[in-house]
């Protein structure tokens, strides 16, 4: 991976933990600054308006991209399309170089579980789930203080997980673990997910890996943004509040999200 910082910015030691994939509420909120460009191969190329504002002045924004807040000490990528198919594993191994280059030692990967894949309907709808680097097994004390659960579906001796592993350690895929996507179970889906092959990436770095996981349905997925950004405020110790942003509870709303629907419908066809 490739990457050039923005005029006059550069990577700060100070912000030694980085957070990734949902991350759009967080990155205004904290007032991160973006710090560099990332060009990734694997990655679709995108491009578009300023996401965060206030305005839309035209400040484009790219694919991937690399952000900084050294008040909170936190370092934020965030990415706007897609993995190439088949890239997955090439995609994990290159952010994790990456992040271990510029001096990152705690990673905190956000991600959505498709809601029709759970086994299981607990009686909080919004239970958070986890998985971390600090056991094998995937568990953290710390984590569980905090009223998650660890994700169930991992288990480091199942075949597709020990895969997925054997892959980002630079392993090759053997012909009896190619599975049929049609003849694979519900507990193999987790294991095809990006934030799989990215906590197995951060992890083979020594990098330690946290990642926060709920369920979401298509649609407006808004109220789960604000759950895993307020997960990851109580993961690291960070008051919310504090970040004094335009919105309740001192969340910075994206400007992106204003479009999320498209524009209001032109009142003079009624």
């Amino acid at each position: 991976m490739e990457f050039s910082l923005v005029d006059g910015e550069k990577f700060s030691p100070s912000c030694f933990t980085l957070v990734m994939l949902a991350v759009d509420l967080l990155i205004p909120s904290a007032k991160a600054r973006r710090v560099a460009y990332l060009d990734e191969p694997s990655v679709l190329p995108c491009i578009g308006n300023d996401a965060f504002g206030p305005d839309a002045a035209g400040d484009l924004a790219l694919a991937l991209e690399e952000y900084e807040s050294m008040s909170h000490g936190l370092a934020f990528i965030q990415q706007r399309s897609p993995i190439i198919t088949g890239m997955m594993v090439s995609f994990a191994k290159n952010v994790a170089n990456f992040i271990s280059s510029i001096g990152k030692d705690h990673v905190v990967i956000l991600s959505s579980l498709d809601s029709g894949k759970r086994r299981v309907i607990d009686a909080s709808s919004d239970m958070l789930y986890y998985l971390s680097s600090c056991n094998e097994d995937g568990s953290d004390p710390e984590c569980e203080k905090l009223g998650w659960k660890k994700l169930e579906e991992y288990d480091p001796s199942q075949r597709l997980w020990k895969c997925l592993a054997s892959l980002v350690e630079g392993g090759v895929l053997l012909e009896d673990m190619a599975d049929d996507p049609e003849e694979m179970t519900i507990s193999d889906y987790y294991a095809t997910l990006p934030f799989a092959a990215l906590f197995f990436a951060c992890k083979a770095k020594g990098l330690k890996v946290s990642c926060v996981l709920c369920y979401c349905s298509e649609g407006d997925n808004m109220p789960e943004s604000f759950h895993l950004a307020e997960a990851v405020c109580k993961l690291l110790g960070q008051d919310p509040e504090q970040f004094n942003g335009n919105g309740s509870n001192g969340w910075t709303i994206p400007l992106s999200w204003k479009s999320i629907y498209g524009p209001p419908p032109d009142m003079s066809i009624f």
